[in-house]
């Protein structure tokens, strides 16, 4: 081949350019970036809309579905998913994978800036997201104050954002926890009457006061200048003056109706870290960065600036990413040297120190050209591209002890050094080429799996692929290359060759070979139907235990971390809120197993796993992020507090563990669609009532068990127009006094801009049912209370309302105790629904199906399933062109159901269920046990040109090839004992899987395929 014999006579090129090759990979390893999971873009995009006061109904008919129905119109769509509470509405967009995200995202942008003239006026915010993964915090940290003085937290945080954010490599540094500054005008309702102004005058005025509008430029001679209007307020005191109105007695200005103070927002966040009030702070980094270096230097820059603080504040990590990537990563490296000091060992009982060295040398100089490509295509180091090394590391050496063991033949036949290392590797270049690209071939599709399962998992195949690649490459230029140096160091180049004693493993693999596998062989080729029908008995064996062994998706992410999510009724106070979160933050904190807790009231813990995403601002929500002492105490721990937390009384309490996998709504879904709300909401009880009492399903949800109880403002249209004022004009005045209304801005000393807000003075800061009574409005030149046009009616309704593609839909959720099955709790849900459809009527128009894991699994599978088609007629495509036959492709993919025999054994033996990531290990399989089976009919191929007979080359080939397969196998299992061995539910399944199929499949290949190829071939001679 050309390439070996460049190799060869370009000795010290060679050497360099692979020395070159080697450092970019080193450069690599240390530079490259490392996470715990796959960092890969998710083709989503989140439209959030706020509109305080609106109901659902109304936010639905004037906001959401305007929205969709631009929306829909996007090509590429994949689901359009609505969720509409009081006040805010969240439209979640969700495109086809392997669409440009930023696309995307600019697609969606563009349909809502065109909708938003059209939506009304009184809409706070319309804010377009794209959702990341790596939004993820490297660090969180919890901010105390002892002395509980907010404006001083807002100056030390506003310190620490200047000095973080301009640490290379953070992306954003966020505070959570603490509101934002303001202005108040609190105006007296007294007052006001007094001077005869409306609230709406007060608004009026400061609104025009603090406008701040170009004025122009004015040309000097050869300068110009710009004109500057009065703008902002830059003091309180200048508030206070601003004129309302003029009259007889003069002006009125704002210090006669109102009290004008520095406040803070209305607090609808609060925290506590261990049970004391504290403010989050969150660090995310760059995309493309190395998380350890930018959290190491935001670490060193916080404790500098920490020094600093004043008495009584104190920062704690309360979240380090860093940590789980670790020990994570540190653990798969650690696998992967257990693994080459394994596959090291096998090579020295198996070659002897010289030999051994020649393939151990190759097994690192692979994994750092794959590190160099990983790095270069923009992979980083994780626990995906770890393990793809991993899977590769057995087989980065079948290619070496090919070339290795047939350089030795040659040598033991008499040819001299450099003729051995020339025409040992050239003679089975053909076959390694062929293998290794059979092996490719195998995971190439996985690389272009078009779902989010497939983004996931991307990066293991293409490790794989660079490291077979990578293998190739060194076993055809360097191995020939070093076993020519190391020949040459001892004289014996030229040396014709001295027959030397082969060692004790190439003994007994000689003795084993020539006696009992050449009688064991001998004996299935003159009884080929026995074989054939035996092998046949003990694969549908196998597959029998299938049923038993189970299918899953992805397992728990096995981390000593999980959350409590607290949903009271809509409507719930916060100060309601907050008292239950207090006590399932107390139970929690009671337990010996937890470690920290960090209460969160009125909207979710800040993210911090890439998979799942918090809940927005809601006076009835909460959140407990929880870490337990070990993943091991974590799994008792939930299962002792699930029936404690089902006891407290006024809201819904789930826990929620943290999956592997692209994300997903929960474990468990069921969606119902259909028009009416009320059906629908009986049509989810239904549901309801079947999960709870389906086994293994924990914290059913229904958002829709719970109707919502709202105060309507009902208001007399005739005499409000009698009165000269328009719905909408009390609308406002309304809003303004209960709410509070931002109508100008304030530059405080600090440089920041902060709101000026007109509204009603309160006890608490929170209106209660006598603000209503103290609103004046502006009819016919005087002031009349609210209430001589209008009255309060109590209603009732649906606290959310979802749409599914455009439908109105209602979801039922649940998680799974312990290491239950989600698969099969769906399952078992989805036979008892089916059962209660055709017992009870089912209303026309309404259809329910199965979501979240279920879903994911139905698309994940199918997709690999689809790349395992592709994979298997590729792989045949290329046997097919290399032997020039129909018929020996087929005699090779023969070992294929041999490896699946292994395989589900394995699994059934181990315990483990049929996961995403054992199909992984049934395609790796595909591909290595192929590469056997390629070398036992290429060799028999050959000796049938030279004139022997079938049976006769067949005993050869499987004599010649017994020591290789064997070897290989042996290699390919040390490689990944340790991950079998680690106990991962996640990557142990995958290891056992090859290990078991490459334990039967090379048994039963060394037989079966030789007997096939004698049962399928033509006894004429081989071209």
């Amino acid at each position: 081949m050309i390439v070996t014999r460049s190799a060869l006579s370009n000795g010290a090129f060679t050497a360099v350019l692979t020395t070159m090759l080697v450092a970019l990979g080193l450069v690599s390893f240390f530079t490259m970036p490392r996470s715990e999971d796959p960092v890969f873009e998710l083709p989503n995009v989140i439209v959030v809309a706020s509109y305080p006061g609106a109901d659902p109904e109304a936010l639905e008919t004037q906001v959401i579905e305007p929205l969709e129905d631009a929306i829909r119109e996007l090509d590429d769509l994949r689901t359009v998913e609505s969720t509409v509470q009081d006040g805010l509405g969240v439209i979640s967009i969700e495109f086809e994978y392997g669409i440009d995200a930023d696309d995307a995202f600019d697609d969606v942008l563009q349909k809502v800036n065109r909708e938003e003239p059209q939506l009304p006026e009184a809409l706070r915010s319309l804010e377009t997201v794209r959702v990341r993964l790596t939004d993820v915090p490297v660090l969180q940290l919890a901010l105390f104050d002892e002395g509980g003085d907010d404006f001083r937290l807002v100056r030390i945080t506003d310190e620490l954002e200047r000095t973080l954010e301009a640490v290379p490599g953070v992306k954003e540094f966020e505070v959570w926890g603490l509101p934002d500054p303001e202005v108040r005008v609190e105006v007296d309702p007294t007052r006001l009457e007094a001077h005869g102004v409306p609230i709406e005058a007060v608004l009026g005025a400061l609104a025009g006061a603090g406008l701040e509008l170009p004025g122009g430029d004015l040309d000097l001679g050869a300068r110009r200048f710009n004109v500057r209007t009065s703008g902002d307020f830059e003091s309180l005191d200048q508030i206070r003056r601003t004129v309302v109105v003029s009259g007889p007695a003069g002006p009125v200005r704002i210090r006669d109706l109102a009290t004008v103070r520095r406040a803070f927002e209305d607090d609808e966040h609060r925290v506590r870290v261990d049970g004391e009030s504290a403010v989050l702070l969150t660090i995310t980094q760059r995309e493309g960065t190395n998380l350890l270096d930018v959290a190491d230097r935001a670490r060193t820059a916080l404790e500098e600036q920490a020094a600093a603080f004043p008495d009584g504040v104190r920062v704690e990590t309360i979240f380090d990413q860093t940590v789980s990537v670790r020990t994570r990563v540190g653990g798969f490296i650690g696998s992967l040297l257990q693994g080459m000091v394994l596959v090291g060992l096998v090579m020295l009982v198996a070659l002897g120190p010289r030999a051994a060295l020649l393939v151990v040398v190759t097994i690192p100089l692979a994994i750092l050209l794959a590190l160099a490509a990983v790095d270069f295509t923009g992979f980083g180091l994780q626990q995906m591209s770890i393990v793809g090394l991993i899977i590769a590391l057995g087989l980065l050496v079948d290619d070496a002890i090919v070339v290795v063991e047939n350089i030795t033949v040659k040598r033991r036949e008499g040819a001299t050094a450099a003729d051995a290392a020339l025409r040992g590797t050239e003679e089975v270049s053909w076959p390694s080429v062929a293998g290794t690209v059979t092996t490719v071939l195998a995971f190439l599709p996985m690389v272009q799996m078009p779902t989010g399962t497939g983004d996931y998992i991307r990066s293991l195949p293409v490790t794989v692929i660079y490291a077979l690649l990578a293998s190739l490459l060194l076993s055809l230029t360097i191995l020939p290359l070093l076993q020519l140096a190391l020949r040459s160091r001892r004289g014996d180049v030229d040396d014709p060759g001295r027959p030397r004693r082969p060692r004790f493993f190439e003994r007994f693999m000689m003795r084993a070979a020539s006696g009992p596998y050449t009688r064991t062989l001998r004996w299935g080729l003159e009884r080929p139907a026995r074989v054939l029908a035996g092998a046949t008995a003990v694969f549908l064996g196998a597959f029998a235990l299938f049923p038993l062994v189970g299918v899953s998706l992805f397992p728990k992410a096995e981390k000593p971390q999980f959350l409590v999510d607290v949903t009271t009724p809509e409507g719930t106070s916060l100060a309601e809120t907050e008292r239950i979160v207090h006590t399932v933050d107390s139970i929690l904190r009671a337990d010996p197993e937890v470690v920290r807790t960090a209460a969160n009231s009125g909207r979710d813990h800040p993210i911090v796993y890439y998979n799942v995403f918090p809940r927005r601002e809601r006076s009835n929500v909460g959140q407990v992020f929880a870490e337990a002492a070990s993943y091991e105490a974590q799994v008792g721990l939930i299962e002792r507090l699930d029936p404690v937390f089902a006891r407290i009384p006024g809201a819904r309490i789930t826990i929620t563990e943290f999956e592997n996998g692209p994300p997903v709504e929960a474990p468990v879904v069921f969606k119902v669609t259909g028009p009416d709300l009320d059906t629908l909401a009986t049509l989810a009880a239904r549901i309801e009532d079947v999960l709870r009492t389906t086994p293994g399903a924990r914290g059913v949800d229904n958002p829709l068990s719970v109707r919502r109880a709202q105060l309507d403002l009902r208001l007399h249209r005739e005499k409000a127009w009698a009165l000269g004022l328009d719905p909408e004009k009390v609308d406002r005045t309304v809003r303004a006094s209960l709410a509070g209304v931002p109508v100008s801005n304030w530059r405080g000393p600090d440089g920041e801009d902060h709101d000026v807000v007109v509204r009603l003075p309160f006890a608490g800061d929170k209106p209660g049912p006598e603000a209503l009574g103290r609103i004046r409005l502006a009819a016919n030149g005087g002031l009349i209370p609210l209430s001589q046009i209008s009255a309060l009616e109590l209603t009732g309704g649906l606290p959310r309302i979802d749409h599914y593609d455009g439908e109105r839909v209602a979801t039922v959720t649940s998680n799974v105790r312990g290491n239950t099955n989600a698969l099969e709790v769906t399952r078992l849900a989805s036979e008892r629904l089916e059962a209660l459809e055709g017992a009870e009527e089912w209303p026309d128009g309404y259809r329910w199906f199965a979501g979240g894991t279920f879903e994911e699994q139905q698309e994940g599978f199918g997709a690999l399933l689809v790349a395992l088609i592709i994979s298997i007629f590729g792989i045949f495509g290329i046997l097919v062109l290399q032997f020039r036959s129909l018929v020996q492709p087929l005699v090779i993919f023969g070992a294929v159901p041999l490896s699946l025999i292994g395989a589900i054994g394995g699994l059934f033996l181990a315990g483990y269920t049929f996961s995403f990531t054992a199909f992984i290990g049934i395609t790796s399989l595909v591909g290595i046990v192929i590469n056997n089976s390629i070398l036992l009919v290429e060799y028999a191929n050959r000796s049938r040109r030279e004139g022997m007979d079938r049976e006769e080359a067949l005993l050869r080939a499987g004599r010649a090839r017994f020591a290789p397969i064997v070897l290989t196998t042996l290699t390919t299992i040390g490689g990944l004992l340790p991950l079998a061995l680690s106990g991962s539910d996640l990557w142990s399944p995958l290891a056992v899987v090859i290990i078991g199929g490459l334990t039967t499949s090379t048994v039963l290949t060394l037989v079966v395929v030789p007997v096939l190829y004698r049962t399928l071939t033509r006894e004429a001679a081989v071209a």
